[in-house]
């Protein structure tokens, strides 16, 4: 799903890239994209900056899946933290997220 996600984030992708930014071997993203595929999750067009070259998309039914699994996290997330932390401890995770922030801009 990581792959999905990306792609709904940063928009189309060529295969070769994406392997790259997963860090994975090509033969294995081929892999991954061809389920994908089969499942409805990523459409395969031509790049318009080179016909030659193909490029991924999320279809709507896989922007729908990345967002149920985002929608479902958010909500665990609220809830683990209302539930398991003081109103004072949020305000402390709260003033983190700055430094969350900057620190994931640098990966």
């Amino acid at each position: 799903m990581s792959v999905l996600s990306r792609l709904d984030r940063e928009g189309p992708a060529a295969p070769g890239a994406l392997a790259d930014a997963e860090a994975v071997r090509p033969q294995a993203m081929a892999s991954t994209l061809a389920a994908l595929e089969q499942r409805g999750m990523v459409d395969r067009a031509p790049d318009a900056a080179d016909g030659r070259r193909v490029v991924m998309t999320p279809t709507e039914a896989g922007r729908a899946v990345i967002h149920d699994r985002r929608s479902a996290s958010v909500q665990r997330l609220a809830l683990a933290l209302e539930e398991g932390f003081t109103a004072a401890e949020r305000r402390e995770l709260l003033a983190v997220v700055p430094l969350l922030e900057r620190l994931a801009e640098q990966l």
